[in-house]
């Protein structure tokens, strides 16, 4: 399990429940990038969704952070129809002035750094299909495109972890 992960000028740790605000902040910057007509407003309780994540005793929220702010965040866990050794990555964002400076890729390895040592084999994750930045990315990292996937407008990935 990663307690502190220090990386010149940045950390990757636990989010605690108290900075539910900046994630909240940081979860609606980032997701204005890929939505071409602006963030769909479905009544979502962005707040209240992030601590339900932040508090499940079966999730993990990681952040980096950067002078004293976060500015990546990753949200993952063993989803409950799914096989015991997969997890799937939840949310996945940058803050978007601190793009193409490593700090996605920092926080990957951070979250298969986790899994592995949580004992799991794959991981999943639905990115949406307006959003070829982050489809690069995650391609980038290992991950590929599943032939059936959710279908309302997310496309399902697959990373299968390193082997001991």
């Amino acid at each position: 399990m990663i307690n502190d992960r220090v990386i010149p000028d940045r950390v990757i740790r636990t989010v605690l429940p108290a900075e539910v605000a900046d994630v909240v902040a940081l979860h609606a910057r980032a997701r204005a990038t890929y939505y071409p007509d602006g963030v769909p407003q479905d009544g979502t309780d962005w707040s209240a969704s992030w601590h339900s994540a932040l508090t499940r005793p079966d999730g993990r929220v990681l952040c980096v952070v950067e002078a004293g702010r976060i500015i990546g965040l990753a949200s993952f866990r063993v989803p409950e129809d799914g096989p015991a050794d997969t997890v799937k990555l939840f949310q996945f964002h940058v803050d978007p002035d601190h793009w193409r400076r490593g700090t996605g890729s920092a926080l990957h390895a951070a979250c298969v750094e986790e899994w592995q040592a949580d004992g799991r084999r794959a991981a999943v994750l639905d990115v949406h299909v307006d959003n070829l930045r982050a489809q690069g990315f995650y391609r980038r990292q290992g991950w590929v495109p599943e032939p059936a996937g959710p279908g309302d407008h997310h496309l399902r990935m697959r990373f299968d972890l390193p082997g001991e």
